[in-house]
């Protein structure tokens, strides 16, 4: 278990997909981008390829990512399958995972986003979050934050936690910290693995980027 508080939060946390809006890129420079972040500093936060099932065959064989294979309505990641768009009864009783949209045709409000948090923590549910989580904190254009999301995860109060504006959350070796409460590595490192899983982002290195101005890497 990482006893580096950033580690436990955000090691394999970014699922790469970069042939899907608004990236969009065409499959070898979506395999080029790929490879250029698997060489990076950061690494270690890259997640899966995230590739439509549809154009599978244009994959190399030899390419030796672990992928998350996206159907209509799907993702599979191995044996792990998530549901975008189902009930949360239907995804708990099928054993499934959930997934849940954050931007692209419609951002979901604050109270949609928060009452699926809820829910997924309620049922014992893992979830990913997939579009329009580029950014930390979330924008005048109103697009969420992914530190929000993973703050809303990790401390609960998710309403609150979802609307707050840079600086709010601290992300150190120790800790994550938000107002008075603090989370340390063995917490973290259980929150990724029992509710928050991964997002899925068409740029590996925006979001690196921001947590660098941020001073979190």
């Amino acid at each position: 278990m990482p006893d580096d508080a950033r580690r436990a939060l955000l090691t394999r946390f970014f699922d790469h997909a970069p042939t899907f809006p608004p990236a969009s890129l065409p499959p070898a420079e979506a395999l080029a981008e790929d490879r250029r972040a698997r060489e990076s500093a950061h690494a270690w936060m890259l997640g899966r390829l995230v590739w439509p099932s549809a154009r599978l065959s244009e994959l190399p064989q030899d390419e030796g990512r672990a992928l998350a294979v996206v159907e209509p309505g799907s993702e599979r990641q191995d044996e792990a399958v998530y549901l975008e768009g189902a009930p949360l009864d239907e995804v708990s009783a099928r054993g499934l995972r959930a997934k849940v949209r954050c931007g692209g045709e419609r951002v979901p409000t604050v109270e949609e986003l928060a009452d699926f948090i809820r829910g997924c923590r309620s049922r014992g549910l893992v979830f990913k979050a997939t579009a329009g989580l580029h950014h930390a904190y979330p924008t005048q254009a109103g697009e969420h934050g992914f530190l929000n999301v993973l703050a809303a995860a990790v401390f609960g109060d998710e309403e609150e936690a979802l609307r707050e504006k840079a600086p709010a959350f601290a992300l150190d070796a120790a800790s994550f910290r938000w107002r008075d409460q603090e989370a340390l590595p063995p917490q973290l490192a259980d929150v990724r693995g029992s509710l928050f899983h991964s997002i899925g982002s068409c740029s590996f290195f925006e979001p690196v980027e921001e947590l660098e101005k941020l001073g979190i890497l």
